[in-house]
């Protein structure tokens, strides 16, 4: 792959870091990544616990954004009561390496 650098591109044409934000951008939906990278594979229930202040709503639509994206699988299991799980794609755990570099600058203004 080609060393990439910034620089201003086609006003016409989307600029690639602006299609990366409007996908994972939302505060909600970066949470969402983040707990799936660091845990894998987690339930609904789960997600809704670990995200403080988010509602049932809100945590659905950013998980059915993320499956349409490609960046989540929804996986159901045929059992009653219907056991639902989360998991990244490999696209989404590309996204670690950003996270990584994310959190190393955030310790810095801490």
């Amino acid at each position: 792959m080609s060393e990439i650098k910034l620089e201003r591109g086609n006003p016409s044409e989307k600029c690639p870091i602006e299609a990366a934000i409007d996908i994972i951008g939302s505060k909600w939906t970066f949470l969402i990544i983040r707990d799936l990278l660091m845990d894998g594979t987690i339930r609904f229930g789960d997600l809704l616990r670990s995200l403080d202040g988010i509602s049932p709503k809100t945590l659905s639509l950013r998980l059915r954004e993320l499956e349409k994206f490609g960046l989540v699988n929804r996986i159901v299991y045929p059992e009653v009561p219907p056991k639902v799980e989360y998991k990244l794609t490999e696209k989404g755990k590309n996204l670690e390496s950003v996270f990584i570099e994310l959190k190393r600058w955030g310790l810095t203004i801490l």
